[in-house]
């Protein structure tokens, strides 16, 4: 039996909005996502979990203006919050940004000119 190579992996969990808090929904699916991509490394796998607050839409910023803060204060806050409860159920995010993050502007911007070239 010859060795397969190892795969090079990205998940990620559907992202959850910068309004508010997770509900079971969200840390279920992340839950279940963190399983499966442990079980891929534990196969010598190259996978990697990202996830991101999505931080666009009118609800962030009514928000924000309810609680007497600014749009990107609201999101910044939330993605602590996320964080957070998302760590006490073990999810292991080798990567959690926000849709406004510098990084996901490289890397989409990155992938979009790797897949047009």
């Amino acid at each position: 039996m010859t060795a397969k190579a190892p795969r090079k992996i990205l998940v990620t969990s559907a992202l959850p909005y910068a309004n508010g808090s997770l509900h079971l929904g969200h840390l279920l699916e992340q839950v279940q996502t963190d399983i499966w991509v442990r079980f891929q490394k534990s196969r010598g796998h190259d996978c990697l979990y990202v996830c991101a607050d999505d931080a666009h839409g009118t609800a962030i910023m009514l928000t924000a203006e309810k609680l007497g803060i600014t749009a990107q204060q609201q999101i910044a806050n939330i993605k602590q919050e996320h964080e957070r409860d998302s760590a006490g159920f073990l999810n292991g995010f080798d990567n959690f940004y926000t849709t406004h993050s510098e990084e996901n502007r490289f890397w989409c911007e990155a992938i979009y000119r790797r897949l047009k070239d």
